[in-house]
């Protein structure tokens, strides 16, 4: 993993310094730069090319290099930018992350056995545990509806992009909501451009409902942190943010359903 990395620093690197100078806010580069910056470097590329851009958007941080050429307060992030197309963008957030002192609130585990048993990765367990046990409708306080997962997509500006679920939520009202869904394990990391995309994905495609983006963590195995993000004029931003532990039902003692009570509705 560390060769690969380094691998990928270097790929990422040489695309960075051929655009950037001094002042500058943001960078366009091809995709096939990669493959051009590879050759240049004498690197065996991975046979999925896009996983060196994958890599810096989700799990690894961007190389010290570029780093550092960020302002005081600012960071890089990459971001799509059409078909074939990116760009470094200068940002005050790159990644969601999980509040360390936010009370946790158990829910008894309603995940088939079965389902746990044969989970493929992280990420499908993340959104299956999301899904049998309500936790969007318990989240939002909407009643939910998985519409589809891993959406795949063309958005003007963008490009391919990709939810990992859509629900449809309805509200005492009868208002009908669009709730995409981002869903990390493991190390990987909720990164702000993902919210963009989803949110882009709703205007496009759910034109008339009201879109509320969703992100969703493992910190533990049984343990999901929720977020809700909204656009504002300095980006993605969290309005909200919950700790669900799922348990066993003995595992919920009257004491806690009682102190649950007391606490103020959101």
């Amino acid at each position: 993993m560390a060769a690969i990395k380094n691998r990928y620093s270097q790929i990422i690197e040489t695309i960075f310094s051929k655009y950037f100078q001094k002042g500058s806010t943001e960078i366009l580069f091809e995709r096939s730069e990669i493959i051009a910056a590879a050759k240049k470097l004498r690197i065996k590329l991975p046979k999925n090319i896009g996983d060196v851009l994958y890599s810096f958007r989700y799990r690894a941080s961007l190389p010290d290099s570029i780093v550092e050429k960020a302002p005081k307060g600012f960071e890089w992030i990459i971001r799509p930018a059409g078909r074939g197309r990116y760009k470094f963008v200068l940002t005050t957030l790159s990644a969601i992350l999980p509040s360390k002192i936010l009370l946790e609130t158990k829910i008894p585990d309603a995940t088939p056995g079965v389902i746990s048993k044969y989970k493929l990765n992280d990420e499908q367990a993340l959104l299956a545990k999301l899904r049998y046990n309500r936790l969007i409708d318990i989240f939002t306080g909407l009643t939910c509806y998985s519409l589809q997962n891993h959406l795949r997509t063309a958005i003007p500006d963008i490009g391919q992009v990709e939810t990992d679920e859509i629900y449809i939520g309805i509200d005492k009202r009868g208002v009908h909501y669009v709730i995409p869904v981002q869903a990390k394990g493991g190390s990987d990391k909720i990164g702000v451009v993902q919210i963009e995309q989803d949110v882009a994905v709703c205007k496009t495609k759910f034109q008339g409902l009201i879109c509320r983006s969703i992100a969703a963590q493992f910190m533990q195995e049984n343990v999901i942190a929720l977020f809700e993000c909204e656009m504002t004029g300095e980006g993605v931003r969290v309005s909200a943010e919950k700790h669900y532990r799922l348990v066993n039902p003995e595992e919920l003692t009257e004491e806690e359903l009682k102190a649950y009570q007391k606490r103020p509705p959101d």
